[in-house]
């Protein structure tokens, strides 16, 4: 185990919708495997539309109806998480606040925050909830967005481009194959500006890419000799190179910013469509967040 992160939990922000009920099913099997605890939260957030609870003439008291709501929430998503993963210990509390700025406090003494990928307050019509993207771009540890569905025997999928970003996205990626005692897919993409449609690799690129690839793998490969890893070349853009090999992995690990990354943008292009996109759970990965691998 990771000493740096022994005793921190796995912590999972719901709000009782479906997505966030799948998301503490998963964070249950991952503190399992952690053997970490599992702490579940909800933020009890004041402009919460008054129409989710009931009669708009509670008045004073809707305050006391939404903490009442989400401690239904959690006590069910408990029974749940303890079906799922028997014997991991598991904490519950309701918390006065906003979501995104709860989380990202529980992010910080946190060794992963899970999330689903639409909230009861989702808008029909968008691929991914704001609370999730917002955790991503935000938290001081890593965030697993749970989307679409887990092949149980796929592999982890791991975006790299080069970068400090990736380097971290590296670590927690080859950990989680080890852990599960699966495969690693690398994933190295570029896209050619002049070029709007993929076009075929040109020798002297595809070499020096090749080049670059096995020199950012080679200290995990010597570190994890348990774990097979296939590296997949392709001039194409990079979220798609990755969305494309969710279809078949449990997993997809991405840099919360990568070599187009500007100052001012907390969260990358290409972090953010594998986050909409993905046909699996996508882990965001900062550079500060690395530890929490």
């Amino acid at each position: 185990m990771n000493v740096q992160r022994a005793g921190r939990p796995v912590v999972v922000g719901l709000d009782g919708s479906d997505p966030s009920t799948r998301a503490v099913l998963w964070a249950a099997s991952e503190a399992q495997r952690r053997h970490a605890p599992l702490r579940l939260v909800e933020a009890v957030d004041p402009t919460t539309p008054v129409h989710q609870y009931g009669d708009p003439r509670f008045g004073p008291d809707l305050h006391r109806i939404r903490e009442r709501a989400a401690r239904a929430h959690l006590a069910h998503a408990a029974r749940a998480a303890a079906e799922e993963a028997p014997g991991v210990p598991i904490e519950q509390e309701a918390l006065d606040g906003f979501a995104v700025a709860r989380l990202v406090g529980e992010s910080r003494s946190a060794q992963l925050v899970v999330i689903g990928d639409r909230g009861r307050g989702g808008v029909a019509g968008l691929l991914l909830g704001s609370v999730a993207v917002a955790l991503a771009a935000k938290a001081a540890c890593p965030v697993t967005v749970v989307r679409g569905r887990v092949a149980p025997d796929g592999p982890v999928v791991v975006g790299v481009d080069g970068t400090t970003v990736s380097e971290a996205a590296l670590a927690f990626a080859f950990e989680a194959a080890d852990a599960r005692s699966t495969g690693l897919v690398a994933v190295y993409a570029w896209r050619d500006l002049l070029l709007d449609q993929p076009a075929p690799l040109d020798d002297a690129i595809e070499q020096q890419a090749r080049a670059d690839l096995a020199e950012r793998l080679a200290g995990w490969c010597g570190k994890y000799q348990d774990v097979n890893v296939r590296r997949v070349l392709v001039r194409d853009a990079p979220a798609r190179a990755i969305v494309e090999q969710s279809v078949t992995a449990q997993l997809v690990v991405v840099g919360s910013q990568g070599r187009g990354g500007l100052g001012g943008l907390l969260l990358g292009s290409v972090s953010n469509a594998v986050l909409h996109r993905a046909g699996c759970p996508v882990v965001v990965v900062r550079p500060t967040a690395a530890d929490g691998a």
